[in-house]
């Protein structure tokens, strides 16, 4: 069969790169053509099956309101262009991964083009502009969902849909980063051999420059005190080194691409709202989200956010598992405390260790994304 996959971002690149793994395992004929990045570009080359990379998101990865609005034009002729290439490739099925912006828009075409639609890591509308919810019912015929929470959200808004766990552990078991050892990884990356806090400001550029300040002046009250740490940022392939804007601190590095093992070898993270904050659960790194929306007053932030938690590992749990300071709370002095905690305090760090067992018994074991590729292949 033919499969049309759409990956926006590199968390789409990574889950879709798994998620052809099974569709090639199930499908050995499997005829793929996707917009993605380098990881689903490396499964297709070693497969040599199938069309193949249309266009790597690396090079017109647009995400925030005011960039949208900046490069609206071309975001409007990449999805034409996507539009045309669906129409003249004629695929079995679309199959959208996240990244709403545009993936809605191209759901809506290809469901009224004549194609099944199928979309993976469902969008967070549990969370947020709940409206969406008469998009997918309109435009999609089959929903992938990956937390054990939307199971009863869907259904009662009577969505079909598949949970088949999620494929963060594949992606985590599958990791280099996970199987080597701290001295390997410090020679392949380059850093010194010294304690370090991981911080992970988000892949979006408004997040990025949301989030830096604060985490630059927790970074220099930290250091004062602890001047044998040093802080390593994960740095979004996307994006480069003047996105981070670090400045003359020679305590502060930067690596791309190397979140897994940047969180594995931490002693404790900042992480930015999003997956990274589940990935750190898994992992098993102490950690403290931050979020925060530039040119948003905290009062609708909280009115636009529907849920109780803004972290999936909480959320999953349906409880703190570690702390979360949202908008005005998110300071330096408030970071420089609950990192004190995580670090110094081996009661408060085990009690996170056990609640983060808790997290991965509730997802699941392995094997998520084979198990979504065979239901995709069922369904079809």
């Amino acid at each position: 069969m033919k499969y049309y996959i759409i990956a926006g971002e590199a968390s789409g690149d990574l889950h879709g790169s798994n998620l052809m793994k099974g569709l090639y395992a199930q499908d050995p004929k499997a005829d793929i053509r996707f917009w993605g990045g380098p990881l689903m570009d490396g499964v297709y080359k070693e497969h040599q099956s199938g069309t193949g990379l249309v266009t790597d998101y690396r090079e017109g990865a647009v995400m925030g309101l005011f960039a949208v609005l900046k490069q609206g034009r071309k975001i409007l002729q990449r999805l034409e262009s996507c539009k045309r290439d669906i129409l003249a490739w004629h695929p079995d099925v679309v199959i959208l991964i996240d990244y709403p912006g545009f993936n809605f828009h191209v759901a809506e075409f290809a469901h009224n083009a004549g194609f099944k639609v199928f979309y993976y890591i469902a969008p967070k509308v549990w969370a947020s502009r709940e409206g969406r919810i008469k998009k997918l019912k309109a435009w999609v015929d089959k929903l992938f969902i990956v937390f054990p929470f939307e199971k009863e959200y869907f259904s009662r808004h009577q969505l079909p849909y598949v949970y088949a766990g999620n494929p963060l552990i594949d992606a985590l078991e599958n990791s280099v980063a996970l199987q080597e050892t701290r001295a390997g990884f410090l020679q392949r990356t380059g850093l010194p051999d010294q304690p370090w806090i991981a911080l992970l400001p988000g892949s979006r550029s408004t997040e990025i420059k949301s989030m830096m300040p604060v985490f630059m002046q927790f970074a220099d009250k930290w250091h004062s005190t602890h001047p044998s740490d040093i802080f390593v940022i994960a740095g979004a392939p996307s994006r480069s080194l003047k996105d981070y804007n670090i400045g003359e601190r020679d305590y502060v590095k930067v690596v791309f691409g190397e979140t897994y093992g940047i969180l594995r070898h931490a002693r404790a993270a900042v992480v930015n709202s999003g997956t990274a904050s589940l990935e750190a659960a898994l992992i098993g790194t102490p950690q403290v989200v931050g979020y925060r929306m530039t040119l948003v007053p905290a009062w609708l932030a909280h009115w636009y956010v529907k849920v109780k938690y803004v972290s999936l590992g909480n959320l999953i749990l349906d409880r703190m598992a570690f702390r979360e300071f949202l908008m005005d709370e998110l300071t330096p002095k408030a970071l420089l405390e609950e990192v004190s905690l995580l670090t110094e305090d081996a009661d408060y760090r085990q009690h996170m260790l056990d609640d983060y067992a808790q997290i991965r018994t509730l997802l699941g074991g392995a094997g998520a994304s084979g198990k979504v590729a065979k239901a995709m292949i069922e369904s079809l």
